[in-house]
Parts: structure tokens; sequence; C-alpha cells
């Protein structure tokens, strides 16, 4: 059975609070996220940060979009139902590993996941939120960003660091998560299902 666990919704509309950053992500969960979470501490601790340092781990599903508090519940409700109806149809593994991606601007792991593709399309056809300020944005690319927007003398330790703390073979469960991104570019889960 799936859960969702809903923290610090407000039921109440304020004019004069602005509209809340959102995303729906797929994140790993088990001993693969130990390692990229490892590789993440490792990598900042010898090269600094990187872009992929201000996220969690995860897979985007959507891109960032914008609404008031009080349509937090119409989200979980749509991505709650999208999943049920999904259920039925899901694959083992539902994101599949397909490589690790060394480029010279990006490391990071390739995901294929047509049923995840699926879900999110029927959520993004089925939500209603009224207040959102603008269109839901699906994601095409899966993938799992190791490390970006990083100084080209870092690429070689960078890549070696992913080769040697990173294997795309360990077991790795995934969960389906709404967040909220603050002001103060902090992560607020408000709701997440075990896929």
């Amino acid at each position: 059975m799936y859960h969702a666990s809903i923290e610090g919704v407000r039921q109440e509309r304020h004019p004069d609070n602005p509209a809340r950053t959102f995303i729906v992500y797929a994140c790993p969960v088990g001993e693969l996220a130990a390692q990229i979470e490892r590789y993440y501490a490792v990598s900042r601790e010898l090269c600094g940060p990187n872009a992929a340092h201000d996220y969690i781990p995860h897979c985007s599903l959507t891109g960032f979009f914008h609404d008031d508090l009080v349509a937090i519940p119409d989200y979980v409700e749509a991505l709650d139902s999208a999943l049920q109806r999904a259920r039925p149809a899901r694959p083992n593994p539902v994101l599949g590993i397909e490589r690790v991606e060394l480029r010279e601007d990006f490391h990071g792991l390739l995901l294929g996941g047509t049923w995840l593709k699926a879900l999110i399309a029927d959520f993004a056809r089925t939500v209603r939120a009224p207040t959102r300020r603008d269109a839901l944005r699906l994601k095409d690319w899966l993938h799992l960003s190791l490390a970006y927007a990083f100084p080209s003398e870092q690429d070689s330790l960078l890549a070696k660091l992913a080769q040697e703390l990173v294997d795309i073979t360990a077991p790795v469960g995934w969960e389906l998560r709404l967040y909220e991104r603050d002001a103060q570019s902090a992560w607020i889960c408000h709701a997440r299902w075990q896929l």
C-alpha cells in the first residue's frame, strides 16, 4: 500500500503570501543512495561545492512550478491517484540505471523509466490546482546528477571518485516525492510514496 505524509500545510490563503516553488522528484533510497551521499560528501571535501551539492540526490520528474501553500493537498491527491492507477503495470525496477555518464561538464547516472514518465504525465493531466502560476513541465531526460558546473580541472578527479564510490549495480529503491524549495533554498518534503 502506498502512503503519503503531509507536513506543515496551511489551509488559509494570504494575499501577501508569495507563490512557493515546488517540484516532483524520484529519490533513491537504500545502498545506492548511501553511496551517492558519500560521493557528494567526499567530492565536496576534495573539490569544494559544485551545483549538484545544492540538491538532494534525485531524478527530476517535473520542472519547478509555483503555487500557494493551500494547493499542496491538490498535488498530493493527484500524485496519489496517478500512482494508484499506474500500480497494476508497475515494472521492476521502476527506474533502470542505463549507465554512468562522465562528460567534461556533467557527471551522473542516466536512467530509463517509461512507466514513471507515464505516471507523471497522468498526474499533470489530472491535477486541478487553479492557483498554480505556471504550466507543469515534464522531464524527458531522466538522470541523477553527481556533479555539474564544476571547474574543468576537477573533471578527472570527480570522474575517478564517481567510479570508485558509486556502484550502479548496488540495491536501490525509489520514492516519489513532492518538494518545496523555500526562499533560503532549503528543501521541504510535503509528501512521499514508495515506488
